[in-house]
């Protein structure tokens, strides 16, 4: 979401450690929907009604195909929406100079981009969902600043937001990255964890390792403008992949909204469970509607591989466990995320993805890995000395208390993540975690014995 790395649901994770086009002229829309709903559906029917129902969800014809039982199309109700063509002329009463937002005290990436005559060039658009500019800068007018982090300022409604509303998001997406310039360069993905060395971190400093990113299915809106009926659709995708998932990776969903008080005990206990949202960052964007309405969590059985539904992005997937063993870690996470994304294609959808932005998510922050890879270390002696954060700005890493983005450190245990999303792999970033880290221990120890340490060079971003 609008933060600057979009980290308000972190807090909550880190307490664990304490059909073809549809045409309106071939076929009746009655006579589609009974083939797909008959008993004697095959597999290529369904994936059949997968993609009838996501050409509806689209809302680029008439309206959205409603799924909210156990995903059969008979069940749905069509939801009128106006049909808008992407990047279409929306009328508005007022001008644009009257309607431009007052920025002056601001402090966020949308903020710094946002001119009156960009505004004036994009503010009648709308995406084919019809999201507009308005919607997508809202939680950065509504909120100047934060105080540890510069914020983002917007988010995107859909997949198509990135590209209706380029001239914005791309200078966001420039400045947030650190001069990632999603016109001329493009991102690479790596999930091959046997690539990762040296990821054992010693255990008297590295107290839990985790890694974590999000999935957004497409054909369906984000968080911030999706219907109830896209955010059912997006649970009964979701539950019904990870329902496919067997071995280590086996295990059960718990929705929030049919929870018993004895489940949502045992998970809050497990420091698993996240809340309706109250940061003003996540309501303002619209992430708090129909809580707690197809939100949910799913873990595996040892607890080491969890995914949430319908928070800020329709997925997180998050691999983590206590002691320093991040390879470990990693491993997990590639096979889960790969097992998942695997599952859901063979119900014939996929992932938002493309080759500039990597994989598409509700906040800027996250784009390209989305991954955060990170560590709770205690640095008694490192984490008092004056060159700490110059060490940590050479090495791509950064620092905040184990209570997530909102929270300063306390005492002299912190959590250490990687500081880039976008350009680098996830191998990429992963093991800049890794050698920054070893990097971190390697001084608490000198440190420890009375020894000097240096700051290293800086690493390049872009590898």
């Amino acid at each position: 979401m609008g933060r600057g790395c979009a980290w308000c649901c972190d807090h909550r994770e880190q307490t664990w450690h304490s059909a073809a086009r549809f045409s309106n002229g071939s076929v009746s829309f009655i006579k589609v929907l009974a083939s797909i709903n008959s008993p004697g559906l095959s597999h290529r029917g369904n994936k059949m009604a997968g993609a009838f129902n996501r050409i509806l969800s689209s809302r680029k014809s008439v309206g959205i195909l409603a799924l909210v039982g156990a995903g059969s199309l008979s069940a749905g109700v069509l939801l009128n929406r106006e049909h808008v063509s992407a990047g279409s002329q929306v009328k508005r009463v007022y001008p644009p100079s009257a309607e431009y937002p007052d920025l002056r005290k601001h402090n966020n990436c949308m903020a710094s981009q946002l001119t009156p005559a960009l505004y004036a060039k994009l503010y009648c658009k709308t995406t084919p969902n019809g999201f507009s500019l308005d919607e997508a800068i809202q939680t950065g007018v509504d909120n100047p600043g934060h105080p540890f982090i510069k914020t983002v300022g917007m988010v995107a409604g859909d997949e198509e937001s990135y590209e209706v509303f380029a001239d914005l998001f791309n200078p966001v997406i420039k400045e947030r990255h650190n001069g990632y310039d999603p016109r001329m360069m493009t991102h690479p993905t790596d999930l091959d964890s046997s690539k990762i060395r040296a990821g054992q971190f010693d255990d008297r400093y590295v107290l839990s390792s985790r890694v974590r990113t999000g999935r957004s299915i497409r054909g369906l809106s984000l968080p911030p403008a999706c219907t109830r009926a896209e955010r059912r659709e997006v649970e009964r995708v979701v539950v019904d992949a990870l329902a496919g998932l067997k071995g280590e990776l086996e295990g059960r969903y718990y929705g929030l909204s049919q929870m018993t008080e004895q489940e949502q005990q045992q998970l809050i206990d497990d420091h698993f469970l996240f809340d309706k949202p109250v940061s003003p960052l996540l309501t303002c964007a619209g992430m708090a509607r129909d809580w707690p309405d197809a939100r949910g969590i799913w873990h595996n059985n040892q607890k080491t591989f969890l995914v949430w539904v319908n928070e800020e992005d329709h997925t997180r997937v998050i691999s983590m466990e206590k002691g320093g063993n991040m390879k470990r870690v990693f491993e997990r996470f590639c096979k889960g995320l790969k097992e998942v994304e695997r599952l859901i294609m063979d119900k014939g959808w996929e992932f938002m993805w493309n080759e500039r932005l990597g994989y598409i998510l509700t906040c800027p922050s996250n784009l390209g890995t989305g991954l955060r890879a990170g560590v709770h270390i205690n640095l008694p002696n490192l984490g008092k000395d004056p060159r700490f954060p110059k060490i940590l700005e050479n090495l791509r890493l950064q620092k905040r208390g184990t209570g997530g983005v909102d929270s300063a450190a306390v005492g002299t245990t912190f959590d250490i993540s990687n500081l880039d999303r976008l350009g680098q792999s996830e191998v990429q970033l992963v093991q800049t975690v890794i050698d920054g880290v070893n990097y971190l221990i390697e001084c608490e120890k000198k440190l420890e014995k009375g020894q000097d340490i240096r700051i290293p060079p800086p690493i390049s971003q872009f590898k």
